[in-house]
């Protein structure tokens, strides 16, 4: 059983959750959170803490944005996209049991002072940005470290705002790019 309280969308994200792990979820309702739902989840934060486990879409990535604004150390669990759609549809519910335990074996935690370790232009030399297969580089890399996927400015500050370490991000760009040679 998981210490912490996951926050996921919807049901069927629920679901799937169980599927995967023993948790404890609260689910948003997508965007439009009632009192009830923000209070049930504030007492989970004091209490256990929260991981944020939604969808990886823009409208995943609101709610997301959202609830770290009121729940600043809340943790942070991502589930790379290509891991979260079948049918045409993208979330939670669309991953495999083992696509979410991945996910929660990289859980992060943002950093109250970012660090300015990487920057954008290091992601065009390193072409990460601005290359035909850059947006897939950042997918796959942000998969590795568990940081989700991003466009450059995103990316960036995920890594400076989660503590990823130089060693890390090395180490996931030297395997990504090997496994694509």
């Amino acid at each position: 059983m998981l210490k912490e309280v996951l926050i996921v969308e919807g049901k069927s994200d629920t679901a799937a959750v169980r599927r995967a792990v023993e948790a404890d979820c609260i689910t948003t309702g997508g965007f439009h959170f009632t009192r009830r739902t923000l209070q049930n989840i504030a007492a989970a934060y004091k209490q256990r803490g929260i991981i944020i486990l939604t969808d990886p879409d823009s409208a995943g990535e609101n709610i997301r944005k959202f609830l770290t604004e009121r729940f600043p150390n809340a943790k942070h669990a991502y589930i790379p996209r290509d891991e979260a759609t079948a049918n045409d549809d993208i979330g939670v519910e669309q991953a495999s049991p083992e696509a979410i335990r991945n996910a929660l074996a990289k859980v992060r935690t943002l950093e109250i002072n970012p660090r300015e370790e990487f920057t954008a232009a290091e992601m065009v030399a390193l072409k990460l940005s601005g290359g035909a297969d850059s947006s897939k580089l950042r997918d796959k890399i942000g998969a590795a470290l568990g940081i989700g996927y991003g466009n450059v400015k995103t990316f960036v500050r995920r890594l400076n705002s989660y503590g990823v370490t130089r060693a890390e991000f090395l180490e996931a760009l030297k395997n990504v790019t090997s496994a694509d040679s």
